[in-house]
Formats: structure tokens, sequence, C-alpha cells
């Protein structure tokens, strides 16, 4: 309804009659305002824009109130270095997609979800610090507004 070409895929999968469950998905969208690219799908569908240069599909990519994932395909290493520094994304993949390891921080920007998971970042998201400082000198107390 939106403009966008199926390409593959976009059935139910055999014995899937209900529930929104479909086979490996690609649409060629007309524009960023079919609603397969303004969602964050969690899903085997691929939402296909065309562009002509790295600032328009950096501008692609940041138009979008998620920010999970992202994956940046090229042969060029400065080009994948300098757009994955400018989208707005928890991770970045390179050349490949959905890589992920327990010692690597996991998580999104924008409405992708607060926090992060996996890697020392999880750590912090569930250890409150404290700071004490004492004196075990049985000497008086100098100054406590002199640095020391």
């Amino acid at each position: 309804k939106e403009g966008a070409k199926l390409l593959h895929g976009g059935k139910r999968p055999d014995g899937f009659a209900n529930g929104w469950y479909f086979t490996p998905t690609i649409l060629d969208c007309p524009n960023q305002q079919v609603r397969t690219v303004r969602e964050e799908m969690f899903g085997p569908v691929l939402s296909a824009l065309s562009f002509d240069t790295e600032e328009e599909a950096i501008a692609l990519a940041n138009d979008s109130r998620f920010g999970l994932g992202a994956g940046v395909f090229t042969n060029n290493v400065a080009r994948a270095l300098r757009v994955s520094d400018a989208i707005h994304s928890g991770i970045i993949w390179i050349n490949t997609y959905r890589v992920v390891s327990p010692i690597a921080p996991f998580g999104g920007f924008k409405q992708s979800g607060p926090g992060r998971e996996s890697g020392i970042d999880a750590m912090n998201d569930y250890t409150r610090t404290k700071t004490v400082w004492i004196n075990t000198s049985s000497e008086p107390m100098a100054n406590p507004f002199v640095m020391r």
C-alpha cells in the first residue's frame, strides 16, 4: 500500500497459519515513510532504500527514532570508519552482520533501549559506586580545605 516492491519472500512459512511469521523478505522501498523502514522490526525483513551519496546514506540511516544496529558494506576502509562514526547506532557491523560476543557491549541508541548488555558496560548498569574516605591516623585532622 505504501509503494514498496516485494523482491523476495513475504509469505507465511508452511505450518504457521497463525501469528506474525514470514519467510525472509526483501522490500525495495521508495522512501523513508514506508512502515517497514520506520519501525524497528525483529524479523527476517530487509527494507532496501536507494541512495546516491555517502551523506545521503548517513542521513537515511539516522532518520529513525531507533538505533540498535547498522551494517556498512564497502571495500573502502576509510569510508567504513567515517560512515560508522556518523551513524547513530549502538552497534555497527562493517562487511558482516549480527556478530555478537559476551565480552562486547550490546545495546542501542535513541528508542532502541537504554543501557548495555554484555561486556564491562553491563556491569556498570548493575553497580552503584560509592566513595568512602577514612582517616586512620590518631593525629588530629589537618585543615580539610587544603588539597593533599
